[in-house]
């Protein structure tokens, strides 16, 4: 069987050579996903890939590149530079803001439409906080409400 993380890994591996950046590559396989994630011990040379916009662009490219080699649907998980830990922070921040209105006598909070694995860390931290959420829309627009438990 061909190891989509390995392949993956080869893929960013290559466009940090293109880019002339330095990083070091990791693979970990939580839950039958691969996650993938690039640091640099210096500072600044990922910056420029690790803005959310970029990683979710790169990861989407690896995933292709991942089918093309496997013929199979990719949900590998890459994070650069720390992105998916800031993008966490920021879902929690979201959360937080919307767990106000309800408190304030909300009904229901929604939130912007985001992807799967965003909705998924939504989820979980709605959960931590005592509240149910549930996605809602289709495609593009499918996002997450949040009510009381």
């Amino acid at each position: 069987m061909i190891d989509e993380g390995e392949i993956a890994a080869d893929y960013i591996e290559e466009l940090l050579d293109i880019c002339d950046f330095d990083g070091d590559i990791d693979i970990e396989v939580r839950g039958g996903r691969s996650y993938i994630s690039v640091d640099a011990s210096g500072e600044g040379s990922l910056r420029v890939l690790s803005k959310p916009d970029t990683v979710t662009a790169l990861q989407e490219l690896t995933r292709i590149a991942v089918q093309t080699k496997t013929g199979e649907f990719s949900r590998l998980i890459l994070d650069i530079g720390g992105s998916r830990q800031t993008r966490e922070a920021e879902l929690g921040a979201m959360v937080d803001k919307a767990v106000e209105r309800l408190e304030e006598g909300a009904e229901a909070a929604s939130l912007p439409p985001m992807s799967s694995y965003e909705r998924k860390l939504v989820h979980d931290i709605v959960a931590a906080r005592g509240f149910v959420s549930e996605s809602e829309g289709e495609g593009r627009d499918r996002h997450t409400v949040i009510k009381r438990g």
